[in-house]
């Protein structure tokens, strides 16, 4: 599993399941912190659609910890102050540099997490698609 799709399971999904992760390998291994959790401030970049150029849209406020595991180093960047969700995900990112064995059992957890949220976005829409109102049926 690539770096930005499990970034964006962890983000999006449960948070107990980065805890987990992440505690799961403080048991078993010497996690150095090299930066503490710290706030940024980070340009959003955005394309323009009609010209296809890129624009700056303006500044968001980050959360972000750099760790390491052994040899391995790991970084969590989280929009907004989370430093607990951005010491976690540095923490797996970490683990997954490493290539501990740990992460070989986490695909499954985290594509688990995946069909979650999927779910409870077709849920969520399928309810906001019942308050949508048909302007076509209301002229007659």
């Amino acid at each position: 599993m690539n770096r930005r799709r499990r970034t964006k399971i962890l983000i999006d999904g449960s948070p107990h399941l980065a805890r987990k992760l992440a505690s799961e390998i403080e048991q078993s291994y010497a996690v150095h912190v090299v930066t503490e959790p710290h706030h940024a401030l980070t340009m959003i970049k955005m394309r323009e659609t009609a010209k296809k150029t890129l624009f700056y849209l303006g500044e968001v406020l980050i959360t972000e910890t750099k760790v390491q595991i052994g040899q391995s180093f790991g970084i969590g960047i989280v929009v907004g102050d989370e430093e607990a969700l951005s010491y976690q995900m540095a923490v797996i990112d970490a683990a997954y540099e490493a290539d501990l064995v740990e992460t070989t059992n986490w695909t499954v957890l985290l594509e688990e997490e995946e069909r979650h949220i999927c779910e409870t976005r077709e849920k969520r829409e399928a309810n906001l698609l019942k308050t949508k109102v048909n302007f076509e049926m209301m002229d007659v």
